[in-house]
């Protein structure tokens, strides 16, 4: 079972449609303890960092996803989800984020002929072609991103996949069971859902590393 967390700004809509599409099992949690019934935890997001951080703290998830990737749980974020695991934003000076990457989250400062945000398709270049979200998934396709922040890790060690936007910006991470992507796979058609497969595939299979 996977839980989709609900903490009022996520895209849970798309996310639950996609999970229904694939005959994913899966539920939209809105309470801390019903994590306990889940095998895998989903942290969609849309909006501003600072936002999603106030909602996750007053909704009492903070202290549940740290736990829940301390120990080593499947967990995958997507988009805001992704930017919320790193240290700050520049999006939101002085709020914190779960901390569990080192690193900022970036605003684009680009020319003018790049619009930000950046909406539409763009490649992901995979940097660890082993993670486990990219089985089956060709290199270099595309998928969609909706963003005006991007993830700026202060080391690689964690960057799977990887998208030029004027610059070069991790967009896909990956941590043993820790898993997230800057794009929507749930609206990226074929390799997206494919990609929500390979998440269910792994924890199926028990899957662990260190």
């Amino acid at each position: 079972m996977i839980g989709i967390i609900d903490y009022e700004m996520g895209n849970l809509g798309s996310v639950s449609n996609a999970c229904k599409f694939l005959g994913i099992e899966s539920r939209v949690v809105t309470r801390p303890d019903e994590t306990a019934a889940c095998d895998a935890i989903v942290l969609p997001g849309v909006g501003a960092f600072g936002d999603c951080m106030d909602h996750l703290r007053s909704h009492g998830f903070v202290e549940v996803v740290n736990k829940w990737i301390e120990e080593d749980k499947p967990f995958l974020g997507i988009c805001l989800g992704l930017q919320v695991l790193f240290e700050s934003s520049e999006e939101s000076p002085g709020v914190k984020g779960l901390g569990i990457l080192p690193g900022a989250v970036r605003r684009f400062n680009l020319p003018k002929e790049l619009k930000v945000p950046q909406i539409g398709w763009n490649r992901v270049r995979q940097k660890m072609p082993d993670c486990p979200l990219f089985k089956d998934v060709p290199d270099d396709v595309h998928f969609y991103f909706v963003h005006s922040f991007y993830a700026d890790p202060s080391s690689d060690e964690n960057t799977a996949g990887e998208t030029e936007y004027g610059i070069a910006y991790t967009s896909t991470v990956w941590k043993g069971n820790m898993m997230a992507v800057q794009f929507h796979p749930e609206k990226s058609q074929k390799y997206g859902l494919q990609m929500l497969r390979n998440f269910t595939s792994w924890i199926a299979e028990g899957r662990r590393v260190s």
